[in-house]
């Protein structure tokens, strides 16, 4: 057998895209794969917010590039990604981060509402990972990340479109696989726990009298780990399926949610 080479999980000269990597979770992944070695390219809605999120990312030492780009538009994103091509080199790696979720219970939901998620949470993937895959094809490889959620797996209140829409990411990762992977190509998906970022903060603040939010308390419980998930536990997982070591892991989610999936609670 030959030795296992471990420069095989660096990512030098790699060119990464990462959708929605403004902040959170997605910058998260950017920054660990720019410190792997990858050149970075990122999209925003607006160059306002682009110009913010660079001037955080310089402060991480990462040389990070953000295009304007709506995700959820075809002709859009076929613009960025020719530029990507020409400007950075032809991607590499793709990973669709970009997500919205809207906390409505099903029955008090608009369509309109349910469509916009599921337009932003799955199409957008798609449509990304369409115009990148010719791309990989004529490189002869290439590496698509999806961000699912343990909501490809679980349901819970008021979250059916995104439950829906991460469901259907799921099966696409998947398909892709199924179709692409003779061009090796890989494509799996990241499935984060409740991760600690400025959103979910105000459900991580102590109560008056010095208790755990409800909320925290219900988490807590629920993960064998007994913490919320910090961004930093997201990069190792994305560095490895974007990087040579997982070039025979293909069409698999891989949840990194502190083992709630394999846990099905305390006993009262």
């Amino acid at each position: 057998m030959e030795e296992f080479n471990m420069n095989s999980f660096f990512l030098k000269d790699k060119v990464a895209l990462v959708t929605g990597a403004s902040d959170g979770i997605g910058f998260g992944i950017a920054c660990g794969l720019a410190k792997a070695g990858a050149k970075i390219a990122f999209n925003g809605r607006s160059q306002a917010k682009i110009d913010a999120a660079v001037e955080r990312y310089k402060e991480n030492g990462v040389d990070a590039r953000g295009f304007v780009c709506d995700v959820t538009n075809e002709e859009s994103v076929v613009a960025m990604v020719k530029q990507i091509n020409e400007e950075l080199g032809v991607i590499d790696i793709l990973v669709n981060n970009a997500g919205i979720i809207k906390r409505i219970p099903m029955t008090e939901m608009d369509a309109s509402d349910f469509r916009l998620v599921i337009d932003t949470d799955l199409t957008a993937p798609f449509i990304c990972a369409k115009a990148v895959i010719p791309g990989m094809i004529e490189k002869g490889h290439g590496k698509i990340i999806n961000i699912c959620s343990m909501m490809s797996e679980l349901g819970r209140e008021t979250v059916s479109a995104y439950a829906a829409a991460k469901g259907g990411l799921k099966m696409l990762t998947r398909n892709i696989c199924a179709e692409y992977g003779h061009a090796n190509i890989q494509c799996n998906g990241l499935g984060p726990g409740y991760i600690a970022t400025k959103q979910t903060a105000p459900l991580r603040e102590r109560q008056p009298d010095g208790s755990r939010h409800p909320f925290d308390q219900f988490i807590i419980a629920k993960t064998p780990a007994e913490r919320w998930g910090e961004v930093e536990d997201m990069i190792g997982p994305a560095v490895f399926l974007a990087s040579d070591a997982s070039n025979f892991v293909n069409g698999q989610i891989l949840y990194v949610d502190g083992g709630i999936l394999a846990y099905i609670g305390k006993q009262p």
